[in-house]
């Protein structure tokens, strides 16, 4: 049977859930979960996604998060293996351990993206365990759970570093004034006794969008040209919306700033601040994951890049060598 087609958009809003097999636990131990968010936060900064929220559950996550580029299959692919590949050598196992592929909903913004940010937050409550056990420790367990972003949010924890808070926190324009964190408290746990029926009936409905009949009716339809697009079983993004460039223009556009002419020139050592150079740009501007990106690098595996890459992130010179091959790719 083939897989539905996946509609990759710059600027789409993504609610991105994903289940261990057969229901398995994901995080066995806390030191899992700190791995998991330390890949997140990589993932991020390597494809430019921006990550709004977070919820970390036992069997499964969710994930609200922005994409600038249409690279969402990039990113979730970079997140889930790197994340797997660390579970099997940790945890002494082998094989897939998501079940099947990732399920991403693109998000209508405003009043459903907020009621979204509500319904992840309270998911460490809504579970079996918890669904049924007195308001007053429901309150409290939500407000002691510690894996997902709401006690950012709620302001009663250091900012992480990697999300972006500001679009959802800025909605809170509309509840009054104070301050934003605690007005969003409030919003969220009003959320424990005062259900949103019509809301909790669309996110069971599990569709391919959240949002308007009108909003989903129109994602349908991208579905559906994404389908005759490209008539075959896997991901699917529009043509029209990819802005990658070829990866030689990209190597030449990096000799360049570089100021030489042939990059294999380089010493062949692997993590070299040029090659490391070259590698973020690979991925940044031609769209190639790690592993696509190795065969450049005259190396074997896409770990051996991710090391060129945070090699060159720690270099003096790295932010220049970017800015200049930026006004390389505006111009």
């Amino acid at each position: 049977m083939a897989r539905k087609p996946r509609v990759l958009l710059a600027g789409g809003i993504y609610h991105i859930t994903s289940r261990g097999n057969d229901r398995r636990l994901i995080f066995k131990t806390d030191d899992d979960r700190r791995r998991f968010l330390e890949r997140l936060s990589e993932s991020a900064q390597t494809y430019e996604v921006r990550i709004y929220l977070y919820c970390l559950m036992g069997n499964h996550i969710h994930l609200l998060l922005e994409t600038p580029h249409p690279n969402l299959d990039r990113f979730m692919g970079s997140l889930l293996t790197g994340y797997t590949v660390y579970f099997n050598l940790r945890h002494n196992r082998a094989g897939h351990l998501m079940q099947g592929r990732y399920n991403a909903q693109l998000v209508q913004g405003t009043e459903y993206l907020l009621k979204l940010s509500r319904y992840i937050h309270l998911n460490p409550v809504h579970i079996k365990e918890w669904a049924g056990k007195p308001l007053p420790e429901r309150l409290a367990h939500l407000r002691r759970y510690p894996w997902s972003s709401f006690p950012e949010y709620a302001g009663t924890a250091k900012p992480c570093g990697f999300l972006s808070t500001e679009p959802i926190l800025g909605l809170m324009v509309q509840f009054g004034r104070g301050r934003e964190t605690t007005r969003y408290r409030k919003y969220i746990e009003t959320g424990l006794a005062q259900s949103d029926e019509e809301f909790t009936n669309l996110m069971g409905e599990k569709g391919v969008a959240i949002g308007s009949s009108a909003f989903i009716g129109e994602v349908k339809e991208l579905h559906r040209q994404a389908a005759e697009e490209r008539n075959r079983p896997e991901d699917v993004s529009f043509r029209q919306l990819r802005t990658f460039r070829d990866a030689k223009e990209v190597t030449r556009a990096v000799e360049t700033v570089l100021g030489i002419s042939d990059l294999q020139s380089l010493s062949p050592r692997a993590y070299s601040t040029e090659r490391g150079f070259l590698a973020w740009a690979l991925q940044h501007f031609a769209g190639l994951t790690q592993r696509e990106v190795s065969p450049y690098l005259n190396v074997q595996t896409g770990a051996t890049v991710c090391l060129a890459i945070k090699r060159f992130d720690a270099a003096e010179t790295c932010e220049e060598w970017k800015k200049r091959l930026r006004l390389i790719f505006k111009g």
